[in-house]
């Protein structure tokens, strides 16, 4: 875990003045609950064109939301990190559940992926967001580096997964 602070120090000291504070802020706060990517599935199911899009991005948050909050996370419920090292002042509100894996960039991820396999231009926008706030929980000091890269995998997953469920539902039903 000594590699993990050192990185997460790491990122402080260089990164950390006001400005990188608020948008670090405004960025994680794109995927608390989701909402951002909610927000796109919607939107997309609303125009025939994007339908198959959205009704994939809905499926790859559910499932998110199903492997990572609601499995692992009270599974394996580890301490977050600001928890464990004393001294550390957060610029967010604390977060109350588990830190492993990260659910911000879980369903990040997710969502992102979910869009590259339908669209690889807009997808490239998405896994950029979903970079980005994965870079904001290490930021804040609320995730491990391997929470993160945890949160990626299993998000990247669950897109991979939707994707495919969604086109082999999508040979059953005309959307």
């Amino acid at each position: 875990m000594d590699f993990e602070y050192i990185l997460l120090d790491f990122i402080r000291n260089t990164f950390s003045n006001g400005a990188m504070d608020t948008a670090m802020r405004w960025v994680s706060f794109l995927a608390d609950i989701g909402w951002i990517w909610i927000v796109f599935a919607v939107l997309c199911l609303f125009f025939p064109k994007t339908r198959k899009i959205g009704i994939t991005v809905a499926l790859a948050l559910i499932f998110s939301l199903i492997f990572c909050n609601l499995t692992l996370k009270p599974l394996i419920d580890r301490i977050r990190p600001y928890e464990l090292r004393e001294g550390i002042a957060l610029i967010i509100t604390a977060p109350t559940d588990a830190s492993f894996p990260s659910g911000h960039t879980s369903i990040s991820f997710a969502g992102a992926a979910a869009i590259f396999a339908h669209n690889k231009k807009w997808g490239i926008w998405a896994l950029a967001l979903a970079a980005l706030i994965a870079f904001s929980r290490l930021y804040l000091y609320v995730h491990f580096p391997t929470d993160v890269l945890g949160g990626i995998v299993i998000g990247s997953a669950c897109g991979a997964l939707a994707y495919y469920v969604s086109k082999w539902l999508f040979t059953k039903i005309k959307i």
